[in-house]
C-alpha cells in the first residue's frame, strides 16, 4: 500500500506536500480490506450464550429490559455474524430476477417447474418450484433448503435421494407454494467459492441466494407475500437460521437437526469453504473467540415463530446444545410477549427427518402460515391430516427409497 502511495506521488505531482502525501497514504490504508475488517468488528462480548444483556457505547454491560434495548443487542449479533461470514451484500447485487422456466411437469395435482433466476449480476440459481391447485386465493409459501447433498435440489423436490427429505413436495401437497434451490456448489450451481465472487464464506453466499429466493416468492402472483416460511434439515437447518436472522420477511422458521451451540460442537467442521473459513483463519477454532453463537441467532428471530427439532441420537449436533440455545432465547421471546412462538422437539432418533418429526414440523408451519380458509381450500390437493400425507408420500416414493445412495451424500460431519 505504501508503494502505491509513493508511485502516485511520483507520477501525479512533485508539488504535493508531505501532508498531502500522508493523507493519501491514510486513504489507501483505511480503504484496504484489513482496515475495513478491523473497523467493522462488533463490540467485544465476553460470551455469546446469554443474549439478555447488551454493551453500551462505553462497553458496559446493561440488562435487556425493553425491546429498544434488545434491538441494540440484535444489531451487535448481526455484526458478529458478518465479522465471520463477511458483509451481507447490498443493492449492487440485487439485479432483476429474470426467472426462466426450463421445464414444467404435472405431479399429481401439483405443477412442478424447474426454473432459474438471477441472484446477482454474474450468477443464476436453479430451483424447483411447486404450485398447488388453487381458485385464485393467495397461498403461503415455504423456502425448502437442502441438506449436504451433491445433487442439490433434487432431494427436497422428491426426485432423488431420501424420501424423508422431500419436504418441498410434501408441503406443496399441503397447499403451499414451495421453492427448493441448489445450495452454492451443489447441484447445478457454478459457484466455486473463489475470490472473484466477493464473498468471505459460502454461508453468506447462501444467505444472499436465499434472500433473492424470498424476492422471487414474493413476486409470484400465487403467493401471499406476508406468509413465507423456511425449513431445512442439517445443512438446510442452519442455512434457514442464518438466512432468517437477516431476512425478516421469513415469518416462520423450522430447523431439523441443524445446529447446536459451538461449545458442544465440532468447531473445525464449520470451517470448510462452503461454510465459514474465518472461524479457523481468524478465530483459531476457539468457540470463546468466535463473535456469535446459536443462542444469539435463535433470540434474533423473536418474536417470529421458530421450531428446533433436535434428535437425541444425532452424532453431529448435540441436542443438549440446542436445549441450551432455546433456554437462552426464551427471555427475549417473553420480552415480546410471544413465549409460545419458541418451540423445540427432541425425538429419540439419529440424524434424520422421520415422519413423526415431519408431522411436528408441518403442523408448526400450518399453525402460523395457513389460515382456516386456506386449510379448507387445500383439501382439493391433499388431506389436511399429516398422517394421511405421510402415508401417501411413502407409498409414492417407495421405489426411489430403494435406489442405492452410495456416493450421493457427504459424510455427516461434512455439514
Amino acid at each position: 500500500m505504501a508503494i502505491v502511495a509513493a508511485e502516485f506521488v511520483t507520477k501525479g505531482s512533485m508539488l504535493m506536500s508531505a501532508r498531502s502525501s500522508l493523507r493519501l497514504l491514510l486513504l489507501v490504508l483505511i480503504t484496504s480490506p484489513v482496515f475495513l475488517y478491523a473497523a467493522e468488528k462488533p463490540p467485544a462480548y465476553r460470551e455469546h450464550q446469554q443474549p439478555d444483556y447488551y454493551l453500551d457505547a462505553e462497553g458496559q454491560e446493561r440488562p435487556v429490559k425493553t425491546i429498544a434495548d434488545w434491538k441494540i443487542r440484535r444489531g451487535h449479533i448481526l455484526d458478529g455474524i458478518q465479522s465471520v461470514m463477511g458483509r451481507l451484500p447490498g443493492k449492487e447485487k440485487r439485479v432483476p430476477l429474470d426467472m426462466r422456466v426450463i421445464e414444467e411437469e404435472q405431479v399429481g395435482a401439483l405443477i412442478r417447474k424447474k426454473i432459474t433466476y438471477r441472484t446477482e449480476p454474474d450468477d443464476r440459481v436453479a430451483a424447483y418450484l411447486f404450485l398447488p391447485p388453487g381458485d385464485g386465493e393467495l397461498c403461503p409459501a415455504v423456502l425448502c433448503l437442502q441438506q449436504t447433498n451433491r445433487k442439490g435440489k433434487l432431494e427436497a423436490a422428491g426426485i432423488d435421494g431420501d424420501p424423508n427429505l422431500a419436504y418441498a413436495l410434501h408441503l406443496a401437497r399441503r397447499g403451499y407454494v414451495t421453492l427448493a434451490p441448489d445450495y452454492p456448489g451443489f447441484g447445478e450451481s457454478r459457484y466455486d467459492f473463489g475470490p472473484r465472487w466477493g464473498y468471505a464464506s459460502g454461508s453468506m453466499k447462501a444467505v444472499w441466494d436465499n434472500i433473492r429466493a424470498v424476492d422471487l416468492l414474493q413476486s409470484l402472483p400465487q403467493v401471499d407475500p406476508q406468509r413465507i416460511g423456511c425449513i431445512g434439515h442439517s445443512l438446510g437447518g442452519h442455512n434457514a437460521m442464518f438466512t432468517a436472522a437477516f431476512e425478516q420477511r421469513i415469518r416462520v422458521v423450522v430447523s431439523n437437526c441443524g445446529f447446536c451451540r459451538f461449545h458442544k460442537d465440532d468447531v473445525p467442521s464449520w470451517t470448510g469453504e462452503r461454510y465459514m473459513p474465518r472461524i479457523s483463519s481468524i478465530y483459531g477454532n476457539d468457540p470463546d473467540r468466535v463473535p456469535f453463537d446459536f443462542p444469539e441467532i435463535v433470540a434474533a428471530f423473536a418474536p417470529r415463530p421458530f421450531l428446533a427439532i433436535a434428535a437425541k441420537r444425532d452424532r453431529d449436533f448435540d441436542f443438549t446444545g440446542v436445549q441450551d440455545s432455546i433456554s437462552a432465547a426464551e427471555p427475549i421471546y417473553r420480552l415480546y410477549g410471544k413465549a409460545d412462538h419458541l418451540e423445540a422437539s427432541y425425538p429419540d432418533t439419529p440424524h434424520a427427518f422421520f415422519p413423526p418429526a415431519r408431522k411436528v414440523a408441518y403442523q408448526f408451519l400450518d399453525k402460523y402460515l395457513r389460515s382456516t380458509k386456506c386449510r379448507r381450500q387445500s383439501k382439493a390437493c391433499c388431506s389436511s391430516e399429516t398422517t394421511d400425507l405421510l402415508i401417501l408420500v411413502q407409498t409414492n416414493m417407495s421405489v426411489r427409497a430403494r435406489v442405492p445412495l452410495v456416493g450421493l451424500f457427504h459424510p455427516v460431519a461434512d455439514r
